[in-house]
Formats: structure tokens, sequence, C-alpha cells
């Protein structure tokens, strides 16, 4: 019996990184945080793209379609800025939309700032993958996955990847599991292996 790793792509959004203006820190970010936030290895597929909407669209549906991946995290191109469209090539690849984790990542940022209301994240079901666009502020890529805490460390306010696990499970994903140190996946008991 072969161990099943799920593949996850990982997608920064960004004319200037891509470009080589400056050095892209969301890849980076996004693999640090998932190699302390799951319990078990992954296969990670990285891209860094332009903010085109052909361009993004097309590497979700390679990262899905061919790459086989089964979680997208995409950085970037949320805002209401011309050039910001990583939404809209988001929805246009997407089977199923997915409201609550975009409600959820603008209510916990705007525990730090008001602008959050600009954000524009949005998070789909393509065939068995969910894709999930997050901020493009490596500081708050944290805050969105894991939630408010307290100072003794207790969760105030879930983050987004809580719902993350059995969301998967619910698809026909493979099975992870998280460092409840960092972020606590929520599953019904039924659903716990």
């Amino acid at each position: 019996m072969t161990k099943e790793f799920i593949k996850i792509g990982l997608v920064s959004i960004s004319d200037r990184a891509s470009s080589g203006v400056y050095e892209d820190l969301g890849l980076p970010t996004l693999k640090n945080w998932l190699d302390s936030a799951l319990a078990k290895p992954y296969q990670m597929i990285a891209r860094l793209i332009a903010d085109e909407q052909d361009e993004i669209e097309s590497t979700l549906i390679d990262l899905v379609d061919s790459e086989g991946c089964s979680l997208i995290l995409t950085t970037g191109g949320t805002g209401p800025a011309l050039r910001d469209v990583t939404p809209e090539a988001t929805l246009a690849v997407a089977d199923k939309e997915m409201p609550g984790f975009g409600e959820q990542m603008r209510q916990i940022s705007l525990n730090f700032v008001p602008t959050a209301i600009l954000s524009r994240q949005v998070a789909v079901i393509r065939k068995q993958c969910l894709i999930i666009n997050l901020p493009g502020q490596p500081k708050a890529i944290a805050q969105t996955l894991e939630g408010l805490k307290d100072e003794d460390g207790n969760t105030k306010v879930h983050g987004i990847f809580a719902a993350v696990p059995y969301c998967l499970d619910l698809i026909g994903a493979p099975y992870i599991e998280t460092n409840e140190s960092l972020v606590k996946a929520f599953r019904p008991k039924s659903a716990i292996k």
C-alpha cells in the first residue's frame, strides 16, 4: 500500500516579482507556513506568474487538471487595482464557489486594518481541488490561515485553514492532518481517521 501525499499548488501572482523587479515573498511564506502547519509530508508545485488573467487561469487549470493538485493557495492580485484579476481568473475556472473562505479572511483582516474591506479573495472548487486566494502580504497570509489568538495562545477567531482538511475530505482529496499547536483542523468525529 502506497502512502498518498497531497499535492499542493502554490501560486504567487505579481507583475514586479515575476519580472525580477523585487524578490517574491509569497511563495516562501506559503511554503514555510505549510511546513509548520501540516503534520504529514506533502508535495509542492510552485509558480510565480504575472497579473494576467489568461496566465492565472491557465496556471490554475494546469495545476488541477495536469499536475493533480488537491489544494491550491494563491497570493496576490486580490485588491481593487486595475491589474488585480486573481478573483476573476479563479472564478472563471471554478465548478463551485465557496464564499465562506473570503468572508472569514476579510473578517480576520478587519481586526488589523480597515482596508480589509477592499480585499476580494475568493475560494472555489475545481474538480477535486480547493483553490483559495490569500492576501498578498506575508503577515496577512499567516493571520488569515491561522486566525486570531489571545495572549495565552487560545483561538479567539478561527482561521480559514481549520476548515480546509474537512473540505478536502468532502471533495475526495487526500486526508491531511494539521499541527494542532498552530491550527486545529475541525472534522466531525465520524470523519476523523
